[in-house]
């Protein structure tokens, strides 16, 4: 019997849209639509807000001059994420893209799950929003047919109009004229008929993001531009481990010279978020910058204050060479037995270095107390409903008191899921009775950072006589963010033992090969900082072993590691795919990959010590394919060890494109990403803290390093799935193996630095 682990289903979290029934009704000068909760039904609309049933979510308004205002529950972080998902609802509505304007959303209970990530945003709410403008678009026709005297089945709407013959009433008009009163039950929610793609106007077309105006002309807010009346500046002391620090002193005597400084404090944090931590006051931001210099903290660091890089790769290492623990996530029969009788094996160990988000903008978070009692935050988030609960420990209030006030974040890429850096800024307030808004310094921002854990993983392979494959193995062992930060999100395996989904993405393949997959946490990781997601997740470091491997696989057989994966890619059994995100299966990703191909086979010759590497990938989740192929062109200096990639081919099938633009932009971003990650970033923990704490030392991709750029999206029409980072995930074993090609070298440890390609190419 197959086992495999339907992790996928058991790992999601409930889809935000999910209230029962929709309201259309008159509310003031305008015009609202929200969900209902189930058993709710409302014929007034006085009535239903007078009955509270305007408490679920609400997505959008249109005003009596017609404009559109959809409300946006997600994070904004360059991705233009709130044009995209207005889109859906505008065409749907067949609203005036003109008159369609964006709103964020502080966090409330109404919204439901708030979290931006995972590529989730368009994915998740494609369908409901698209129902959501659809039942818009029919009460709308039904008010406007009633002003034109006409039969609501002889009408039509189009940009903002309602339209009956040569006559037309516009949406502004119908609102304030019109009585809109209509209320959908659940089912008739569910059944709502939205557009078919023949009959789209907006999704898929070009269009400026709505977002980049306010982004050019400086009136866009950040969390680091948040200011309130009376507020202190805060610099944190960040303690010498992670974890267990304890403060024994503070001497702040050569700071209280410094004009502006107030106090030094050390936090009292009941949610254990920030043990040992110490905040330095001020009037302003350069006074408790100045006067941080000049406090001597005396701590007793935790336990892990010797541990370096190699004692977690060490510890990495023995567990997956250890024959159990862990969890079994994929445990195909008759792989134990394949490897017992095989004729021959392979097996490799790969790893990756430690990795950091730098976003641009360094964390910060002010926090205040309003006159009601409740609790503000002010700062760029991206999941807000995993933060809240830790706060109110940490304020030790109800959740319900506090709001976390939403601002434009610049650059998230996973630190921002984790909101940590909230906790000291409400502590700091909650201490000193006035606002504090807490700014981190690039050093303080990398000391705290929620880093992508240095990670190992084997990987075996059994062939028989006829150099068949037989059975396959892949073992990996990380730090685990899901395990630390959010346990609920945790599915079992196979053999029962929880597992992080987030650390192993992207290694439940699609290939047609008896597998067994084993995902292990490195408690030593999880003991030595707080394991973060970094954009692409488990996917960008078990994809580089994953597709390395199988390149490995393909020319110990002697074949082309093309038609290698596209033998394996079969659209049968578990891999056949399923409605409505993965229809296609394994044929789609085999469909990248023939693409791929014939983009590569107008290519020119190659020069000496140039070679072609091939990665092929469904993204980062198995519910949710995008599949992604990739080429790497490279050259490698045989002197220096340098690797120079010239260029990405990439062949995305990302069902229907809301924006192409973005898009696009997405791909571009995590192929870069991809390749910084796999050419030039990388740190080490020493003495348990990072290595390189600023730009000066840990060197991304630079913009004279960038390759030439072909990305192919391709045209379709199924549903909507994930762009923000399955281009991460392909670029690094795809220039692994193009490596390869070019001198004939294996490279199996991430970032490929060139002492180690040198010391390969001198081995042989």
């Amino acid at each position: 019997m197959n086992k495999f682990a339907h992790w996928q289903q058991q790992a999601r979290p409930a889809t935000r849209l999910t209230r029962r029934g929709f309201l259309i009704g008159a509310a003031g000068a305008g015009v609202t639509l929200a969900f209902l909760p189930e058993g709710q039904a409302a014929a007034d609309p006085d009535a239903a807000a007078a009955a509270g049933v305007f408490e679920p979510t609400i997505w959008y308004d249109i005003d009596g001059d017609g404009v559109v205002t959809v409300n946006i529950a997600e994070a904004e972080m360059g991705q233009h994420v709130g044009s995209a998902l207005a889109r859906i609802v505008a065409d749907e509505l067949e609203a005036d893209w003109n008159r369609v304007r964006i709103r964020y959303a502080d966090s409330d209970p109404k919204w439901g799950l708030m979290v931006t990530g995972g590529s989730w945003s368009v994915w998740q709410n494609f369908a409901p929003l698209s129902r959501a403008g659809a039942a818009g678009r029919m009460a709308l026709i039904e008010a406007g047919a009633r002003l034109l005297g006409a039969s609501a089945d002889r009408c039509t709407a189009r940009d903002g109009e309602v339209r009956a013959g040569n006559r037309a009433v516009g949406y502004g008009e119908i609102v304030r004229r019109g009585s809109l009163s209509r209320t959908y039950s659940a089912d008739e929610l569910e059944a709502m008929p939205i557009k078919p793609p023949s009959e789209r106007r907006l999704i898929g077309s070009s269009f400026d993001a709505l977002d980049v105006p306010a982004k050019t002309n400086g009136a866009a807010r950040y969390g680091i531009d948040a200011r309130v009346d009376g507020m202190l500046y805060g610099r944190p002391l960040v303690p010498p481990t992670r974890y267990g620090s304890v403060v024994d002193g503070i001497d702040d005597s050569g700071a209280r010279d410094v004009p502006g400084y107030v106090k030094t404090i050390a936090l009292d944090d009941p949610s254990g978020t920030v043990p040992g931590w110490v905040v330095v006051l001020a009037d302003s931001y350069g006074a408790a910058l100045a006067a941080s210099r000049r406090v001597s903290v005396d701590w007793t660091p935790g336990k892990t204050a010797d541990v370096g890089e190699a004692d977690l790769i060490a510890e990495g290492r023995r567990l997956v060479n250890a024959p159990d623990g862990g969890s079994l996530v994929v445990d195909d029969d008759g792989v134990q037995g394949a490897f017992d009788a095989a004729a021959e094996t392979l097996e490799a160990e790969y790893t990756t270095a430690t990795a950091l988000h730098f976003q641009m903008e360094p964390l910060n978070a002010l926090a205040r107390q309003a006159e009601d009692g409740r609790w503000e935050i002010h700062t760029g988030n991206q999941w807000q409903s995993l933060i809240l609960p830790v706060l109110a420990e940490a304020l030790e209030v109800p959740e319900d008191r506090i709001v976390m006030r939403t601002y434009l974040l610049g650059g998230g890429f996973g630190r921002r899921l984790n909101g940590d850096y909230a906790v000291p800024a409400a502590l700091a307030a909650k201490a000193e009775g006035r606002p504090v808004k807490l700014v981190w310094t690039r050093e303080d921002d990398v000391r705290f950072d929620s880093v992508r854990s240095a990670s190992v993983q084997r990987l075996r392979a059994a062939f028989d006589a006829d150099g068949e494959v037989t059975g396959f193995e892949h073992h990996a062992a990380a730090g685990w963010p899901t395990l630390v930060m959010a346990p609920g999100f945790m599915p079992k395996g196979v053999n029962g033992e929880p597992y992080d989904p987030f650390a192993i993405q992207g290694a439940v393949h699609w290939y047609a090969l008896p597998h067994r997959l084993r995902a292990i946490t490195n408690g030593l990781a999880n003991d030595t900082f707080r394991p973060g997601w970094l954009r692409s997740v488990g996917a960008g470091w078990v994809n580089w072993a994953l597709e390395s491997f199988i390149d490995e696989m393909a020319r110990s057989r002697g074949v082309d590691p093309v038609q290698f994966r596209l033998d394996r890619l079969v659209a049968e059994g578990r891999n056949a795919g399923s409605a409505p995100n993965a229809v296609g299966g394994a044929a789609r990703q085999a469909g990248v990959l023939r693409r791929l191909r014939e983009r590569l086979a107008a290519d020119a010759p190659l020069p000496a010590d140039t070679g072609i590497g091939i990665a092929t990938t469904y993204g980062q989740e198995r519910a949710m394919p995008t599949w992604t192929a990739c080429a790497a062109r490279v050259h490698v200096d045989r002197s220096t060890g340098k690797v120079t990639c010239r260029k990405l081919t990439l062949v995305i099938d990302c069902g229907t494109v809301i924006h192409p633009d973005g898009a696009l932009a997405q791909a571009e971003g995590a192929a870069l990403w991809g390749l910084s990650l796999a050419l030039h970033e990388g740190t080490a923990f020493e003495a348990g803290q990072v290595r390189d704490t600023n730009l000066d030392r840990y060197s991304p991709l630079r913009m004279a390093d960038v390759p030439e750029l072909d990305i192919e999206l391709v045209d379709s029409t199924e549903t909507p799935v994930g762009m923000g980072e399955p281009a991460t995930t392909v670029v690094g074993p795809a220039i692994g193996n193009a490596i390869f090609d070019a001198v004939g070298v294996r490279v199996r440890d991430l970032p490929i630095r060139p002492d180690a390609v040198r010391q390969e190419l001198a081995a042989r």
